[in-house]
């Protein structure tokens, strides 16, 4: 069968239009001011936190991703939440079938619960992207798991994501334009650990809905019409959710145009971090921060 070779166009956070069309000034970039609407998106920032948490106690070897998707669903409902992944439909791709992303070793983003029956195993490595939807306000963010044990490399690989995401978070001040983000991301990750980005993924603006301007690269652009928002001057109320996704081997992608998920070309290993950041006057505040604390390794 022909691989479905990808330079991404086709992406989860692909937002309805184009930045590339509109003046920035008239964008509908997500912001809060109120006390209540940050207090909403706290909220909804401290249940994505709070489904990792339970998860890193309860993933083992021998579970399915359906099984995963089941557990995430009764916890959101716990949490006097909702998914706001299920259903979700961008593009030509089919509506998004499972309460969350199961990203499966050589998945980088997007993957179902339905994408394998097979038990995870020791070695196996898992990134999960979790979507909250809380009193009409959004929680977004993704973590990488090991299964029990895991090799030099992977470890290398996670580490090397966990650093890349707060290296660059400490660029995301107001003012600051968000190609220091990408620049800050990119050196480390490319320069400084030998792995790859993915090239046309990336975070985004949220708030009440999913996805919003701006968005957000992790690479710098090889041209202005690749990232129109790279020189978007971050402002006080601003809610992004940066994520870097990381290849072991080659950036390139493979993805079936009506399908999902997104997988790596060579086979090789992809890991995919993210975290909810509200920007202050003072700099950025991680939502999400707590998830630094979670184990790699679990089960």
């Amino acid at each position: 069968m022909r691989k479905n070779l990808i330079f991404p166009d086709f992406r989860f956070n692909r937002l309805p239009y184009s930045s590339a069309h509109h003046n920035r000034n008239t964008l509908p970039l997500m912001t809060v001011k109120k006390p209540a609407d940050i207090e909403g998106a706290i909220a909804a920032a401290d249940r994505t936190v709070e489904i990792h948490n339970r998860l890193a106690v309860w993933l083992k070897p021998g579970v399915t991703l359906a099984h995963i998707d089941t557990f995430i669903a009764k916890t959101l409902s716990d949490l006097s939440s909702i998914s706001a992944f299920i259903k979700y439909k961008t593009g030509h791709y089919p509506p998004f079938p499972s309460h969350s992303c199961l990203s499966l070793n050589d998945t980088v983003v997007h993957g179902t619960a339905g994408m394998s029956i097979e038990p995870l195993k020791p070695g196996d490595i898992i990134s999960i992207d979790i979507g909250v939807k809380h009193k009409g306000w959004i929680g977004d963010a993704a973590w990488t798991y090991a299964i029990q044990t895991i090799s030099d490399n992977a470890r290398k690989l996670c580490e090397c994501g966990k650093k890349s995401i707060n290296l660059g978070i400490e660029q995301l001040q107001p003012g600051a334009p968000l190609i220091r983000w990408a620049e800050t991301v990119q050196d480390f990750v490319e320069g400084e650990c030998g792995f790859s980005l993915v090239r046309g993924l990336g975070g985004h603006g949220y708030g009440r809905t999913l996805h919003a301007p701006p968005f957000i690269s992790n690479v710098r652009p090889l041209s202005r019409l690749e990232w129109p928002d790279a020189n978007y001057a971050l402002r006080p109320g601003d809610l992004i959710a940066v994520e870097p996704m990381i290849a072991e081997g080659s950036p390139e992608l493979i993805q079936h145009p009506k399908r999902w998920p997104i997988k790596t070309a060579d086979g090789q290993l992809a890991v995919h971090f993210e975290h909810d950041v509200l920007i202050t006057e003072t700099g950025p505040r991680v939502l999400t921060r707590e998830l630094n604390d979670l184990p790699l390794i679990v089960g």
